[in-house]
């Protein structure tokens, strides 16, 4: 059964919004992407897509620096209030003290940072992000959002030169090192001193061309990731148990390689 050993579970990839502005904010995500969206965005509607995972890593992205506050202080609350729920906060390159902003983020217990710069549109390797890099360096892991072939931003090539310039900071690749440019660059990432996440990649890449991205990349460094509201935890729970991958490989995956970056216990 796709969803054994459940509660084991450590999604590393979820987005939610506050329930008066959830409906807007998921459809707008949905007209970016072109897609059709399996959830409502909601804390509440999350926590019925994935009954019985352990932990679900939250966050959402501030595309204005007028947004950083409210949503790191959301994400908090809703931190604070559910054991399972780890918050990554947000932070904008226009945001006017972004170090005093992530002391602050550490202060409301968030646990790492999630950036999405197509959808901030600014270069990962723009040179207003290196004081972001360089408070968050050996502090908080940071989620990147990797690879769109309609644009740049977020060009795994970019990140390249983020790991030369900052090499301690903790970073995750999301979507297998590069959304939808698997082929054309996402292989510069493999291999890398990085994690990498499987969300919103399996349902795009023929299962073996995914196990050898994993495989090559190293199976230690690669983390289970839904991408709700995008997609439902089953589905992907799915899509990771019908690869072929060996059962440890998959234990790693959907539960040892997070514990040990945030030292829980996945037994």
């Amino acid at each position: 059964m796709p969803n054994r050993n459940s509660d084991q579970i450590i999604d590393f990839h979820n987005h939610i919004f506050p329930e008066n502005i959830a409906e807007r904010a998921v459809a707008s995500i949905g007209c970016f992407y072109d897609s059709v969206m399996e959830g409502k965005g909601t804390v509440e509607d999350m926590l019925r897509s994935g009954a019985g995972i352990g932990h679900f890593v939250i966050s959402s992205t501030a595309t204005t620096k007028e947004q950083v506050t409210a949503i790191n202080n959301f994400i908090a609350q809703k931190s604070a209030l559910d054991d399972r729920l780890i918050g990554f906060g947000s932070i904008h390159p226009a945001f006017a003290n972004p170090a005093q902003e992530i002391d602050r983020i550490i202060a409301l217990g968030l646990r790492g940072i999630k950036l999405h710069s197509d959808f901030q549109e600014y270069n990962i390797d723009d040179r207003a992000m290196y004081p972001i890099y360089e408070a968050l360096e050996g502090r908080l892991p940071v989620i990147f959002h990797i690879g769109d072939y309609r644009m740049d931003y977020s060009n795994p090539l970019r990140l390249l030169k983020v790991l030369d310039r900052f090499p301690k900071l903790t970073v995750i690749a999301a979507h297998l090192g590069g959304y939808t440019v698997w082929d054309e660059l996402g292989d510069v990432l493999i291999g890398k001193d990085l994690f990498i996440d499987t969300s919103s990649a399996l349902m795009f890449l023929p299962p073996q061309r995914a196990v050898d991205l994993i495989r090559r990349h190293g199976v230690e460094k690669v983390l289970y990731g839904t991408d709700y509201p995008m997609w439902s935890h089953q589905t992907e729970l799915e899509r990771i148990h019908s690869l072929g991958l060996t059962q440890e490989e998959v234990r790693k995956i959907l539960s040892g390689n997070a514990s040990q970056l945030f030292g829980l216990s996945a037994e």
